[in-house]
C-alpha cells in the first residue's frame, strides 16, 4: 500500500524532474538565433513549442506544489470540492489532483 510520504516522495522527486526540465528549456530560449530567415522561421517555431512546454510544466509545478501543501494542512487525499476521499487507484495515477473522479468528470 502506497503511504502519503510515499506519494510526498513521488511528489518531490517529479517537482525536481520539472525545475530541471524548466531550467535547460530557459537556457534554450536565451541561445542566441540566427540571422538566416529560413532558419529563424523554424528556430521561431522551436520556441513557441518550447514556451509551451514551459508553460504546461509551470502548470504542473503550481499543482504539485498545492498537493504538497494539502499533505502539510492534513488534507490530502480527499477531494477539495466535496470531501470525499479520493481513491488510491486515482492518486496512483495523479498523486497532484485535488479531486476525486466524480468532481473531476463534472468539473471536466
Amino acid at each position: 500500500m502506497t503511504t502519503i510520504e510515499d506519494r510526498r516522495q513521488t511528489l518531490l522527486k517529479r517537482l525536481s524532474e520539472l525545475d530541471s526540465r524548466l531550467h535547460t528549456i530557459e537556457a534554450e530560449l536565451d541561445t542566441e538565433h540566427t540571422k538566416d530567415w529560413d532558419d529563424a522561421a523554424i528556430e521561431r517555431e522551436g520556441d513557441e513549442v518550447l514556451e509551451h512546454l514551459g508553460q504546461a510544466g509551470q502548470d504542473e509545478i503550481r499543482r504539485i506544489r498545492a498537493a504538497l501543501q494539502r499533505i502539510r494542512d492534513g488534507e490530502y487525499g480527499y477531494c477539495a470540492n466535496c470531501g470525499e476521499e479520493i481513491s488510491a487507484e486515482r492518486l496512483d495515477v495523479l498523486p497532484d489532483t485535488p479531486l476525486c473522479r466524480k468532481c473531476a468528470a463534472a468539473t471536466g
